[in-house]
C-alpha cells in the first residue's frame, strides 16, 4: 500500500508539473523588445519573429520613398485610439496591450497576402489568447471611410459583421479545426446590441484541436469589393497561453513513474 501511495504521488507530481508548464506558457509579446521603436513591421530579413517560444510569419517589401506593404504579424506598442485610416494601422483600439502591457502583435492578411500564421514550439499547443480590433479596422467600421462603408448603413439596419477565422494545424500543417470570433457584429434585430469589440477578449481555442501545432487567421466581411473585401483586415492578439500536447504530459508523467518503479 505504501508503495501504490508513493507512485499515485509521483502521478501527481507529474501532473502538477504539467499544470505549471501550462501556466508558464504564456506568450506576452514583451520580447523581443521594441526598444525606441513603436513598431516593428519589417522582418524580411528572416521571415518573422519568435516570442515565448512560437514563430510569427512576416513578410515585408518596401517600395521605397518610405512607402512599403507588409503582411503576417508585426509588433506593436502603439497607442492611438482616435487616428483613422491607414497611417494608425498599428495601435489596439484598447489603447495598449492587455492589461495595459506594453507591446502586443498586429496580424494582417488580405486576399493578395500572406495569411497570418503562428508556428508554435515543438510539444505545445495553444488552449487561449485574447483578441481585440485595430484602431484602424474599429473606426473604419465605426464611421466609414474613403474604401469602406459605416457599418449599419444610414439607418443603422444593416446587417454587417467582420468575422476573424482562426484555423489549426497539426504538425504535418493538416487541418484541426477551426472557430470564428466576431470582431464586429451588426446582425441583431435590436441595434443597441451591435457592437464593434474594442476591449481584450479571451477566446478559447480547445475546441480546435488537441493535436494543433500552428494557427492561421482568415477575414470575412459584409463589405465587399471586386479586390476582396473592404473592411481593413487586421486585428490584435496578446497573452497567448500554451500547454503541452497530451502525447507530452504522457511521456512526462511515464518517465516519472518509470523512475519511481527502479527506485522501488
Amino acid at each position: 500500500m505504501l508503495q501504490h501511495i508513493k507512485i499515485t504521488g509521483i502521478l501527481a507530481a507529474a501532473i502538477t508539473v504539467a499544470s505549471s508548464s501550462a501556466l508558464a506558457g504564456t506568450i506576452d509579446f514583451e520580447t523581443p523588445p521594441l526598444g525606441a521603436l513603436t513598431h516593428q513591421a519589417d522582418y524580411n530579413a528572416t521571415s518573422g519573429f519568435s516570442s515565448g517560444g512560437a514563430f510569427f510569419n512576416n513578410s515585408y517589401t518596401s517600395f521605397g520613398g518610405g512607402f512599403f506593404s507588409w503582411s503576417g504579424f508585426s509588433l506593436s506598442r502603439e497607442t492611438d485610439t482616435t487616428t483613422a485610416g491607414f497611417t494608425n494601422q498599428f495601435s489596439a483600439a484598447s489603447g495598449s496591450g492587455s492589461g495595459g502591457s506594453s507591446q502586443y502583435a498586429v496580424g494582417f492578411g488580405d486576399a493578395s497576402s500572406t495569411v497570418p500564421k503562428i508556428t508554435f514550439a515543438p510539444g505545445e499547443r495553444p488552449v487561449s489568447l485574447q483578441i481585440v480590433n485595430t484602431t484602424y479596422a474599429a473606426l473604419s467600421m465605426r464611421d466609414g471611410d474613403a474604401f469602406a462603408k459605416k457599418f449599419g448603413g444610414v439607418s443603422g439596419n444593416d446587417p454587417d459583421f467582420f468575422k476573424l477565422t482562426i484555423n489549426g494545424l497539426d504538425g504535418a500543417d493538416q487541418p484541426t479545426g477551426s472557430l470564428d470570433f466576431y470582431l464586429a457584429d451588426f446582425r441583431f434585430a435590436n441595434n443597441a446590441q451591435d457592437y464593434i469589440v474594442t476591449a481584450w477578449t479571451p477566446v478559447d481555442l480547445n475546441t480546435i484541436g488537441a493535436s494543433t501545432q500552428a494557427l492561421t487567421f482568415g477575414f470575412t466581411s459584409s463589405d465587399n469589393g471586386g479586390s476582396g473585401i473592404n473592411t481593413p483586415a487586421y486585428f490584435a492578439v496578446d497573452n497567448i497561453n500554451t500547454v503541452p500536447e497530451p502525447s507530452s504530459a504522457l511521456l512526462l508523467a511515464t518517465g516519472l513513474l518509470a523512475f519511481a518503479r527502479r527506485r522501488r
